[in-house]
């Protein structure tokens, strides 16, 4: 650093940790954010967290670490650290959470736009044990409009975020001129925090995830029983003596009386925390502090009330009572509905062995994509065709209700596992789908499986999956192949997913290559149509819109953010929009709406978004073999090809064959779209090899082919139009091409609703 102050001073107190400690600094050290200081305090621990330390302040010289001859407790270990930092800012980690990738960078961006507050409060997500992320379900008090900074008055719903320290980062002359330190005991947090909050004059937000709170399985102080929760009543007084102290504070203690009546309800009820025999006690403790701070405030809803109540008489027994005649309604409510369950599927076994009786319908269709979502994917555009080319036919579409205003008007809306749905598999004629159909389904004679898959194959699939178990996921292979069996046609896009089909799907099915169906909007669209796209998206005109859509990940158990999106349209300048759209087998977005970064995962096609964009930016998702086909700009991010390839497997190495420029880092990326890379004359030579290799049939009459060859019966179809003689539908950005990129108004809004094509 030169002798010069850091930016920032993070301090790690580290106790016990030695399996997460490494994790933690390491997450610290390769912020792309360098400019920091690392305080480690070592609080006499008795395992190998003192070595641990030494060890990453003997490779960098940003780590400061700082032994303790006793055992001080947390608070006091952060206190030493404290007064140990230099920075401008001061941040708190426990030693097992994390920082998450660029939480630096966002964090000073962020400070940088509201002017240095005294405090800026960030967002963090709860990371279990088994792999889920949970992010904060407060969060939505983290937004980032209006102004900034603020004080608490105009904000006052950050006191309903989790009372921690390491959820913010102070400026640390702020901290030293109002002599903030921690108490010692159990929940220190408490009385440095609401203090914090209360006398900041200037407070920032940052609605981004820049923590991972660790939830160990075992460990944990606030999973630990011990009588050093009652530590909790000691920290409210020191937060009401600081109150007192300042009479300007006063207005404060209507809401801090609520926080702390619910703060002492949770750890009472929490059976992990109080020793057996010490909960009457507790409850006692917690009556005579409710009669001491009790500040009339507002209306509270019904369960604060049963708790206020509950406290304020020391109602013990009652609160014990309560609880036991709660877990048992609970416990007879599943009884009952395991009994209601248990019967209702016996009943629809009946109805479906039933109707399978009875004879087929061959002027019924049954459509389904993606296990019960909307109408979407090649089952969709199929259906549509089936509607326009065979309207002798009646179709139904299966969807869960969440995903019912997805379907358009025509086809039936069929709900999974009811009546109506069984019967539609008993007895239509034509079974669509790009996943196979309920495992219970027994094809009869007659009907006409069409299995449309749902994306050109990169990473393996079928039983090449039966050596990769992080990607089979204890997936039955014998369920697979029975699936197969059932197949009568199966849809292709090329040559490589025809090849790839008939290895990995062994079947006695016939392979239709006639291109994917739901790719013929792309030769349909017009120009007007993407104008219309885009105005209901809120993209101004003069604007690039980037698609980003990553795939899921095997190796991961939960979505997890990969890219800053927000300092990406910031680097960037304001010509440029970013769409995130998650993949669906997350079933949850991407990201959060916010100013130039729109979140679009749940919109209902893909093929829209593809077409409202100017270009797309993806990992190893399927969606680049499709986007192909527009013939405009696409940009692989390829950071983690090793840890994807040795998870998933993959048929072919991506980086020596892309369809356009390849990125290995989010400051890749965004000099990739600074530099006109994205755009120029070497990327738009691997698209048009790409597009050679795999969008050979992708003419826009695939669908129509599917239907007159296995509907009509017909055996002459329309030939595949040449590539070379295929009309693109032009791009908001194709007249932008030869522009220097200079600013252009901020986006309208957040995404609507696109009407299909």
């Amino acid at each position: 650093m030169d002798g010069l102050l850091p930016r920032f001073s993070v301090i790690v107190p580290a106790y016990q940790v030695q399996a997460y400690l490494h994790e933690c600094l390491e997450s610290v050290l390769s912020q792309s954010c360098p400019d920091l200081e690392l305080i480690v305090v070592d609080d006499c621990s008795p395992d190998a967290c003192g070595a641990i330390i030494d060890e990453f302040a003997a490779r960098d010289a940003r780590v400061r670490p700082v032994h303790l001859p006793e055992n001080v407790g947390l608070g006091r270990a952060r206190n030493v650290g404290v007064a140990h930092a230099s920075g401008d800012y001061l941040l708190f980690l426990d030693s097992d959470d994390t920082l998450t990738p660029d939480a630096l960078r966002s964090i000073t961006d962020r400070l940088k736009e509201t002017g240095d507050p005294d405090v800026l409060v960030f967002d963090y997500a709860r990371t279990h044990w088994t792999g889920e992320a949970v992010r904060n379900q407060a969060a939505l008090h983290l937004t980032e409009q209006g102004p900034a900074p603020f004080r608490l008055e105009d904000r006052p719903g950050l006191l309903r975020l989790l009372m921690v320290a390491w959820n913010k980062a102070y400026r640390r002359d702020f901290v030293e001129r109002r002599g903030f330190t921690f108490p010692p005991g159990y929940y220190e947090d408490t009385p440095w925090t609401y203090p914090v909050l209360m006398t900041a004059e200037s407070i920032a937000t940052l609605d981004r995830v820049c923590v991972h709170y660790r939830q160990r399985r075992q460990g944990s102080i606030l999973r630990t029983t011990s009588e050093r929760h009652f530590d909790v009543f000691d920290q409210y007084d020191r937060v009401f003596a600081y109150l007192d102290e300042r009479p300007e504070l006063a207005r404060w203690r209507p809401a801090l009386f609520r926080r702390m009546v619910h703060h002492l309800a949770i750890v009472y009820a929490r059976r992990d925390r109080l020793p057996r025999g010490s909960h009457a006690d507790f409850m006692r403790r917690a009556r005579a502090h409710y009669r001491r701070y009790r500040t009339p405030g507002g209306p509270l809803p019904l369960r604060a009330r049963v708790h206020h109540v509950l406290i304020r008489f020391g109602l013990h027994r009652t609160y014990r009572t309560l609880r036991l005649a709660s877990a048992a309604q609970r416990g007879a409510a599943r009884a009952s509905g395991r009994l209601l369950r248990g019967l209702r599927s016996a009943a629809l076994g009946a109805h479906y062995r039933l109707q399978r009786c009875l004879p087929l319908r061959a002027d019924r269709a049954v459509f389904a994509a993606y296990g019960g979502r909307g109408h979407s994917c090649n089952p969709g555009a199929l259906e549509s065709a089936f509607r326009d080319l065979a309207p002798h036919i009646r179709t139904a579409w299966i969807a869960r209700p969440e995903h019912h205003h997805a379907t358009p008007p025509g086809p039936r809306r069929l709900v999974p596992g009811t009546a109506a749905y069984w019967t539609a598999l008993a007895r239509s004629r034509y079974l669509v789908s790009n996943t196979d159909f309920d495992h219970r389904l027994a094809k009869r004679r007659g009907q006409v499986l069409i299995q449309t898959g749902h994306g050109t194959p990169l990473g393996h699939i079928g039983l090449d999956l039966q050596e990769r178990p992080a990607a089979a996921r204890g997936r039955d292979f014998a369920r697979l192949l029975k699936g197969v069996d059932q197949w009568d046609y199966v849809l292709s896009a090329n040559r490589h997913t025809t090849l790839t089909h008939e290895r990995v799907h062994p079947g006695r099915y016939t392979t239709l290559e006639y291109g994917y169906p739901r790719n013929d909007v792309f030769r349909r669209a017009t120009a007007a149509d993407v104008t219309r796209l885009r105005a209901t998206l809120g993209i101004p005109e003069g604007t690039v819109a980037i698609l980003y859509a990553p795939t899921h990940r095997d190796y991961r158990r939960s979505q997890r953010h990969c890219l800053d999106l927000q300092r990406i349209v910031r680097r960037l300048g304001p010509r440029f929009v970013v769409l995130a759209r998650a993949h669906h087998a997350y079933d949850a977005p991407l990201t959060s709406t916010c100013g130039r970064v729109v979140d679009v995962s749940d919109h209902p096609s893909v093929e829209s978004l593809c077409l409202a964009s100017d270009a797309l930016v993806t990992d190893y998702s399927s969606v680049m073999f499709d986007y192909a086909n527009l013939d405009r700009p696409i940009v692989v991010l390829a950071d983690d090809w090793e840890a994807y390839d040795a998870a998933r497997g993959t048929y072919f190495d991506l980086r020596s064959f892309p369809p356009g420029a390849v990125a290995r880092g989010e400051d890749e990326l965004i000099d990739v779209f600074a530099t006109g890379h994205w755009r120029g004359s070497r990327s738009t030579q691997l698209r048009a090899a790409f597009r050679e290799r795999f969008c050979t049939y992708d003419d826009g009459r695939a669908a129509e082919r599917v239907v007159r060859r296995v509907v009509l019966g017909e055996s002459e179809l329309p030939p595949v139009l040449p590539l070379g003689e295929r009309r693109p539908v032009p791009s908001a950005a194709a007249a932008l091409a030869r522009e220097p990129l200079t600013t252009v108004p901020q986006p309208a809004g957040p995404a609507g609703v696109i009407d299909r094509l």
